[in-house]
C-alpha cells in the first residue's frame, strides 16, 4: 500500500440547507423585510389625502369651471399623472371631496338617535347647530356656495350632490316632521310635504355668509330659533 492509501479521508462540514443572510433556523429573512404592499398602500393614501386637500384649495379659489389639474397636482406636490392614478377626471374629484368633506356629516347627523325625552324642536334645533358651525360658517360652506353658484353649468355635480346630500338631508327632515306632527308639536300637517321649508334658514345662512356678512353680521342660529318659533309656536319661558 502506498503511503497516500493510509491518510485518513478528511471530513469536511454540512452547508446548511437554506443559508441567507441574516436568517435563523426558526426565522426566515422574509419575516425580517418590511412590508412593501403596506408601505404602498400608505403613501398612496398620504398622497390621495394630499390632491383632495389641495383640490378643495383650487376650488374655493377658483370655482369649479377654473379649476385646472395641473394646478391641483402643483399644489398637492404630485405630479399631474398621480392623479390620474385616483381619478379619472375633475369631477370625480369633487364628488370624492363632497363624499369625504360633506357626507360623513350628514350621516352623522341623522345617523344618531334623538335623546330620551328630546321634543322635536329640541332635534331640529341640534341639527340647525350642528350645520350652521359645521358648514355654514367653515370651507364646507364655501363649497355649497359653489354647487349653488354653478350647479346650472354642470347638472352631473348637482345630481351627485342632491343624491349623496340634499336627498338624505330632506329626508330626514321629513321623519323629523312627522315625528312632530304624530306628538302634536306641530299643527301643520302640509309641512312634511315641504320639509324644504324647515331647513330654509341653514341655506339663507350659507349664502348670506358670503355675500353680506360684512355689511350685516347675521346671527344664524337665533334665526333659525325665531324660525322655529313661527312653525312649534314660541318657546314658554319662566
Amino acid at each position: 500500500m502506498t503511503e497516500a492509501s493510509n491518510k485518513t479521508p478528511r471530513k469536511t462540514a454540512a452547508k446548511p440547507a437554506n443559508r441567507r443572510t441574516g436568517a435563523s433556523a426558526d426565522r426566515p429573512a422574509s419575516k425580517l423585510s418590511p412590508k412593501p404592499a403596506s408601505n404602498r398602500a400608505e403613501r398612496a393614501a398620504e398622497r390621495r389625502g394630499a390632491i383632495i386637500e389641495a383640490a378643495m384649495d383650487e376650488f374655493i379659489a377658483r370655482g369649479f369651471a377654473a379649476t385646472r389639474l395641473d394646478d391641483v397636482a402643483k399644489r398637492a406636490g404630485v405630479a399631474k399623472g398621480t392623479i390620474y392614478l385616483h381619478f379619472k377626471d375633475k369631477e370625480s374629484m369633487f364628488e370624492e371631496l363632497i363624499r369625504t368633506a360633506i357626507v360623513p356629516m350628514i350621516t352623522r347627523l341623522w345617523g344618531t338617535p334623538p335623546q330620551p325625552g328630546a321634543s322635536v324642536r329640541d332635534m331640529v334645533e341640534g341639527f340647525a347647530k350642528t350645520f350652521i358651525e359645521e358648514v355654514a360658517t367653515t370651507r364646507r360652506g364655501d363649497l355649497v356656495r359653489l354647487i349653488v353658484a354653478e350647479g346650472p353649468r354642470f347638472p352631473e355635480v348637482a345630481d351627485f350632490y342632491y343624491r349623496e346630500v340634499v336627498s338624505r338631508g330632506l329626508g330626514g327632515m321629513r321623519a323629523l316632521i312627522e315625528l312632530g306632527i304624530a306628538r302634536g308639536e306641530i299643527k301643520q300637517k302640509n309641512l312634511a310635504r315641504f320639509p324644504q321649508i324647515m331647513v330654509a334658514p341653514a341655506l339663507i345662512a350659507v349664502i348670506w355668509q358670503s355675500l353680506f356678512s360684512r355689511h350685516a353680521p347675521l346671527d344664524a342660529l337665533e334665526m333659525f330659533r325665531v324660525h322655529l318659533d313661527l312653525i312649534f309656536g314660541e318657546r314658554r319661558t319662566t
